[in-house]
């Protein structure tokens, strides 16, 4: 049963009559030479010598034929082995040494064995330790292309960059220049470089050559260090200094002014009091407001690099911010209409920041529309996208949240700076309505976030409208074919 896992043809050939008496008579040569002397002395007749010659060698075939059968049998176990075959031990003849070598052969097998499920162990290990590691890693082969790349490289550079060009990945001259010379044999080579899509990220980077290795081409690794957020904190420091030092000193003179006016000639003066009160208090209000946009907006931009990637339900985040808004928009005689599509509810991305965007959009289309008119705010899928539309909206369903106001409009020379930090079409009405200069911006780092686009359509006396395009869950079926049109601020 056992031989049937080998060939046939092997063990025939092994085997037959002739190969086993060939050998036996090997062996005889001894016992032939002894009796070749004895006919040759005339002390033994030629007949008998062949024939006790004869009886030797058919007894040496009776007795090599069963070692010489253990023998192949072991040996071709081993081959088996050796090619990857899991079959049991052969069956052998008991306290023989073929025995113990076939003993020894398995002993062999279990420890090679364990090592193996050792190594592949090991292996694994190294596997999830190198996609697991936070920091971007990339292996080159000699010609410099990518051989692997880890988790986090993927996050970083959005797609499969296998077999690719390390030029074609990372179009930096100090990269490529460190590449270059670690391949052709230096030191290890380290710098840094800035990516700018599809959001500005700062990165550290070293190059190291690796040792040989039979399971890889992989000769160099490349690893990145990620300083955006370092540097973001850095630059949000200083942003916030300089604009909060800008913007408050306004209404801190204003405060001071009053104040020292309530200490000095209005000191008895109670009608001068409660206005210069009333007017104190809004002036603190303003700035409250304006050190909180501030602080969201530092809180985005911190965060900017990192898209988020969960599922929120931001109809229910339209309807909320509108019905907050009405209110406001009641003493007006402005009426909220709300419009969402039930394919369009969900979106990618983080609650609070897209709870920001709605209020933000709708609180400025209440702010500017005129008394009377209507604000529309429609939730629908999107049937075209923007031309500078990002990968992360055409690759999927495309939502779009469109407000229109019924105010004065914009001028299209203030387009193009509407999201500017403190950028105000009109400063005066801006400042009377309460504005800080700070909602737009903030609508704009959290579209980028979002790896959305903002478009703005605007009509001299007509009004306004801000659309957002934002990523939609992949459950809401498949997106309606996308066609280029509008301008992306």
């Amino acid at each position: 049963m056992w031989l049937s896992a080998f060939p046939e043809g092997i063990m025939s050939r092994r085997f037959t009559p002739p190969r086993l008496v060939r050998r036996a008579m090997v062996l005889s040569l001894p016992t032939f030479l002894v009796l070749a002397g004895l006919v040759i002395a005339r002390e033994m007749h030629v007949l008998t010598a062949l024939a006790l010659w004869g009886l030797v060698v058919v007894s040496l075939v009776g007795l090599i034929r069963p070692g010489m059968v253990d023998a192949a049998r072991v040996s071709l176990w081993a081959r088996n082995l050796a090619a990857g075959g899991e079959s049991p031990p052969p069956p052998v003849t008991p306290d023989t040494p073929i025995e113990e070598i076939a003993s020894s052969v398995a002993q062999l097998r279990r420890a090679w064995q364990a090592r193996q499920h050792e190594l592949a162990l090991l292996a694994k290990w190294n596997e999830s330790l190198f996609e697991n590691l936070p920091d971007p890693l990339i292996l080159l082969d000699p010609d410099r292309r990518v051989v692997k790349f880890n988790q986090s490289a993927l996050t970083v550079f959005g797609r499969d960059i296998t077999g690719r060009d390390l030029s074609v990945v990372l179009r930096n001259p100090k990269v490529l220049e460190a590449a270059d010379a670690v391949l052709a044999g230096a030191q290890a080579r380290d710098g840094s470089f800035d990516l700018p899509v599809p959001v500005p990220r700062s990165f550290q980077f070293r190059i190291e050559r690796l040792g040989p290795s039979p399971a890889s081409d992989a000769v160099a690794v490349l690893a990145l260090n990620d300083l955006t957020t370092v540097k973001r904190m850095e630059q949000m420091r200083a942003d916030f200094v300089a604009n909060a030092s800008h913007e408050l000193r306004t209404p801190l003179a204003t405060l001071l002014g009053f104040i020292e006016t309530l200490r000095g000639p209005a000191r008895d003066d109670a009608e001068a009091r409660d206005k210069f009160l009333g007017i104190m208090y809004e002036q603190g209000s303003r700035m409250a407001r304006l050190v909180n946009d501030l602080l969201s907006l530092s809180r985005i931009e911190l965060n900017e690099h990192t898209p988020p990637a969960e599922s929120v339900d931001f109809g229910r985040i339209v309807q909320a911010g509108a019905d907050a808004l009405m209110p406001l928009a009641a003493p007006r005689k402005m009426e909220l209409r709300v419009t969402i599509d039930e394919a369009a509810r969900h979106v990618v991305g983080q609650a609070d920041e897209l709870a920001q965007l709605a209020q933000n959009l709708m609180d400025n289309a209440v702010k500017y529309g005129r008394d009377g008119t209507a604000v529309e705010i429609s939730l629908t899928m999107a049937d075209r996208l923007p031309a500078a539309a990002g990968p992360a909206l055409r690759d999927g369903p495309a939502v779009r949240l469109s407000v229109r106001d019924h105010g004065d409009g914009i001028g299209k020379e203030h387009l193009p700076r509407l999201t500017e930090r403190f950028y105000r079409v009109d400063t005066a009405r801006s400042r009377s309505l309460g504005g800080t200069g700070l909602g737009l911006a903030i609508v704009k780092h959290i579209v980028n976030r979002h790896r959305g686009t903002m478009v703005v359509e605007s009509t001299l006396g007509q009004g306004s409208t801000f659309s957002v395009y934002l990523r939609g869950t992949l459950d809401q079926g498949a997106s309606p074919a996308l066609s280029a049109s509008g301008a992306r601020l």
